[in-house]
């Protein structure tokens, strides 16, 4: 490498060995503990989940209870499972789940990105697909916090003339 090039052809030359050298496909392994488990960690406002997910039938298990126990609202239910009808991987894996902290909204978000990290960790073919949908990005937003003299964050108390 510490040649000297003096000419335009020597160049090209050089420039085309580290470009053939840099485009060597990198194969990403996938990440599982000795249970053949993926772990991630999935947040949304105030809501944590720790995820954990391994082949198997599709049953989803939240804090200890079924998916439908834990959230009652279809629409809830429907959140979780979405990365899943992504990837094309429907009933193909079960998921264990523990989530603290915000509401129930709060908490399906933070495990939707939990388990969306995890099966692209489970399997890094999945990625493009995930991230394609956004699912891999965390949502940043967050109640805004209340200002002195407001009555919430933004809210004024009501004006009175007299």
């Amino acid at each position: 490498m510490n040649e000297v090039i003096q000419t335009l052809e020597e160049l090209g030359e050089q420039a085309q060995d580290t470009a053939s050298e840099e485009s060597a496909i990198q194969v990403v392994e996938p990440k599982r503990d000795d249970l053949g488990r993926s772990y991630a960690t999935g947040k949304r406002k105030d809501a944590v989940a720790r995820v954990w997910i391994k082949a198997g039938t599709g049953n989803i298990t939240v804090n200890g209870k079924s998916m439908q126990a834990y959230f009652a609202r279809p629409v809830l239910q429907m959140i979780l499972r979405q990365p899943f009808r992504i990837a094309n991987a429907e009933n193909q894996f079960d998921v264990t789940a523990t989530v603290r902290g915000g509401g129930l909204s709060g908490q399906a978000g933070a495990i939707k990105h939990g388990i969306s990290k995890a099966l692209q960790f489970y399997e890094p073919s999945y990625r493009p697909a995930l991230k394609a949908a956004g699912f891999l990005i965390r949502d940043s937003r967050v109640v805004e916090r209340k200002k002195y003299g407001k009555r919430k964050a933004r809210r004024s108390f009501q004006f009175s003339k007299r």
